[in-house]
Order: C-alpha cells, then structure tokens, then sequence
C-alpha cells in the first residue's frame, strides 16, 4: 500500500487512476476546487478499497494556498509516495488570441499552477528522501500549432520544468515522470468529433499506473503517440509554418 496525493482529483484521467490506487488498498489524500464533486470521488474510491480518503479544496490558480496545502497532505499521510498533479483546462484558442486576460488565465491554470504546487511538492519530497511526481502534460507541448499554441506553450513550459525537476531531484532519490496523452475522449474534449486516434480515460489511466510503478521518465499515451510526435518535430519549420494544424 502507499500514500498518493492527486490534485485535479475529480477530472477523468485523475478519477480512473484513483480507482487503480483504491483497488491497491492505498491511502488517498484528493483534492480539487469543486467541493460536492469532491466529495463524490472520494466516496466511491472508499467503497472501491480505499484504506484512507481525505480531501481538500484549493483552486490550481491559489498559488497563496499551495504550500499550505502541500504541508497538510504530508502530515496527514505521514508520507508521500506519489504526488499525482493531473488538473488543467482547455482554453478557446481565439479567445486567448484577442484578450490577454484570458490567455494569461490559462497560463496560470495549466503552467504556473503545476510549478507552483511543485515547488511545494519537491522540496518536500526531496527533504523525505524519495518518492515520486507524475504530471500530466499533453503532446501539445512538443510543438506550436496555431489551431492550441496557447494550451500547447503552457504544456511545453510544464514539461521543461519536469525536465529539469527530473534533473535536480534525482540524486535525492526522486522520481519524475512526465505523461503526455494525446486525444483523450473526456467531458474537456465532448465537442470534439472522434476517431480511432483517441483513447478513454480508462486506457490512460493504466498506463499512468504503469508508468509510476515502472519509474520511466517520459510515457505517451497512448503510446503511438511517441511516433507521431517524433514525425510532426521532424518537419521543417518552412513547411511546418504553412501546414493548418
């Protein structure tokens, strides 16, 4: 059994890897920024095996609360073994082009909200010695596309900041491990239409699992996505430009 913390507890991807942990026996410490939804999760995750479930409710943007935060999940588990960091929001790319307000907005839920509970999160764990930080990026970060730069740049910046996290805590025995889905079919992407490309929550959520006990550094999931990545960086920027992606 082991202690997680999960913030953005109550989205899809994060509710289907609980399961995976509750089925496990774990000790659960869950927090997300809507308290009946919260409440919701954790009492299904009790039901599902579960030992221990607490909750809290903080706002990824409430940068002032995070160590706070941070400081309660690691004294109410005792010790941390996995800090799962799995909230974000899609932003209307047009939007964000002609207010700043709003890009700014998505930039601090889906980029400075992760490093800011981070930074907590590190220090913490470095201090105990190990354990691990798992963090949903998305493969929008590996390159800008103007249909979701916005939503691409904050996922870029979170994954050089795990790449460097990765970097400094290894020799302090802490592991950091970067997820980047590609098309997920979650209430975020319901307008979207589908296709064989896209994958459940249900599937991303093992390979999470699978990728913490596993302590790799960077998982695409599904894992295609690896392939299609490495092809779409490969294009040269004088093509690339011209391209409507």
């Amino acid at each position: 059994m082991a202690n997680r913390f999960i913030f953005g507890a109550t989205s899809s991807i994060a509710e289907a890897t609980a399961r995976r942990f509750a089925a496990d026996g774990d000790t659960l410490f869950l927090v997300a920024r809507d308290s009946v939804k919260l409440q919701i999760v954790a009492d299904d995750l009790r039901i599902r095996g579960a030992d221990t479930v607490f909750t809290s409710v903080v706002d990824a943007r409430d940068f002032n609360a995070h160590q706070l935060l941070i400081d309660e999940a690691f004294d109410s588990l005792g010790s941390v073994d996995t800090v799962l960091v799995a909230h974000g929001t899609l932003p209307d790319q047009r939007s964000c082009e002609e207010s700043f307000d709003e890009l700014r907005t998505e930039f601090e839920t889906n980029a400075l909200g992760v490093m800011s509970l981070l930074t907590h999160a590190a220090n913490r764990l470095e201090k105990q010695g190990g354990g691990t930080i798992c963090v949903i990026s998305s493969v929008a970060g590996d390159r800008g596309r103007q249909s979701n730069y916005v939503y691409g740049a904050a996922k870029g910046a979170v994954s050089i900041f795990l790449q460097g996290l990765r970097n400094r805590l290894n020799a302090s025995g802490v592991h950091v491990v970067t997820v980047k889905p590609g098309f997920v079919d979650t209430p975020m992407t319901r307008d979207f239409s589908k296709n064989m490309l896209w994958a459940t929550p249900e599937k991303i959520s093992f390979g999470i699992y699978t990728a913490i006990n596993r302590n790799k550094n960077t998982a695409y999931l599904p894992w295609f996505w690896s392939v299609i990545m490495w092809i779409i960086r490969a294009i040269p920027e004088t093509i690339f430009k011209r391209l409507h992606l």
